[in-house]
């Protein structure tokens, strides 16, 4: 295996409702929880036919509302798309936690403070997730990283990337893409991602676990504390099983995609874990959308910036587009957005 091979549902109504199905655990990785969205089912007997029926959600838009909330739903996936969201959380466990926690991460009990974003609230005290990361080097400019969804050896990076708590400006490079591909085989003289261009220094490499020692080195805790998991084979292969069962999803480019990418790199924030992250991080691969990512891993402070700015709404992923003026939350929205927007 080498880095060039892989680069070539609702509240019940009226009519004895029975609640059938009410909560679908995605991922419990580590013993910790690393997400848990709810997708309600309602199964509802007929009076007159004694048979049952399902019961659809009413589906959230995601966008801003008129009183400066949003209209987005903690624990929900739309019906038509619990299926992506299962398959996509499935290899989870098989990244054996990578990409869900920023490094140090921990959790303490504090005394709850009126807007400061905390995991749980109950009875004046806040469960609050920390971490290291605030520590670190920042780069000025946003690291650029050319690579594919259905890479292992990019997945690894983008782990080392939720780790440190790096902004990334992904210019996504699927098979058939007509813009980031062939500006890496013309800068680097061969087709293999990922390929990393740090603006801040200069440099430019191939080689999933040059580039991971390299992040650590300059923006995170040295050089030797990047994990061997990564830059060592197990976690290659655990990536790639972790992808199978998306099935290439985000590794080639759509047919109807738009030959040239938007002006604007549109912003999303989210984390690698998190399935619903995947699916949108999977159409902005396929579309070939340059997208800058605002990882927010478990204990990242970034959580507490994203609370801020949307006035107490903490979800993931969120959707920021300057080519449109949209912003947004949903994953299930965001993908039909972005595929609107984006698509011939």
């Amino acid at each position: 295996i080498s880095e060039a091979f892989f680069s070539n549902v609702a509240p019940s109504r009226r009519g004895s409702p029975v609640p059938v199905v009410r909560r679908c655990l995605l991922l419990l990785c580590a013993s910790r929880p690393v997400f848990l969205r709810e997708a309600t089912l309602v199964i509802q007997e007929h009076p007159s036919t004694s048979s049952l029926r399902m019961q659809e959600a009413e589906t959230p838009s995601g966008l801003a509302t008129s009183e400066g909330k949003y209209d987005a739903k903690r624990f929900y996936v739309r019906p038509d798309r619990l299926a992506d969201i299962t398959l996509a959380g499935l290899g989870l466990p098989l990244s054996l936690g990578f990409g869900a926690f920023a490094e140090g991460y921990g959790v303490s009990l504090e005394k709850d403070v009126e807007g400061e974003y905390a995991v749980l609230k109950a009875a004046g005290y806040a469960l609050k997730e920390k971490s290291i990361v605030a520590d670190f080097p920042r780069p000025a400019q946003p690291i650029e990283l050319y690579e594919f969804q259905g890479c292992p050896f990019c997945a690894k990076v983008r782990y080392a990337a939720a780790l440190l708590d790096l902004d990334i400006l992904f210019k996504p490079s699927p098979r058939e893409s007509k813009v980031n591909r062939p500006f890496v085989v013309e800068k680097g003289g061969k087709s293999q991602f990922p390929y990393m261009v740090d603006p801040n220094t200069g440099t430019e490499m191939y080689e999933s676990a040059d580039i991971i020692r390299y992040l650590y080195k300059n923006y995170g805790p040295g050089e030797d504390k990047a994990p061997e998991l990564l830059t060592g084979p197990v976690m290659t292969f655990g990536a790639a099983f972790s992808l199978i069962p998306r099935a290439g999803k985000g590794s080639k480019k759509s047919a109807d995609a738009l030959d040239a990418p938007p002006a604007k790199p549109v912003t999303v924030w989210g984390y690698e874990a998190s399935p619903f992250s995947k699916v949108v991080r999977e159409a902005l691969n396929e579309l070939e959308v340059d997208h800058v990512w605002k990882s927010c891993a478990r204990g990242s402070p970034k959580r507490q910036v994203l609370f801020d700015q949307t006035g107490g709404t903490m979800q993931l992923p969120y959707l920021e587009d300057d080519n449109t003026g949209t912003k947004m939350f949903e994953s299930a929205e965001i993908v039909d957005y972005l595929r609107k927007t984006y698509s011939k």
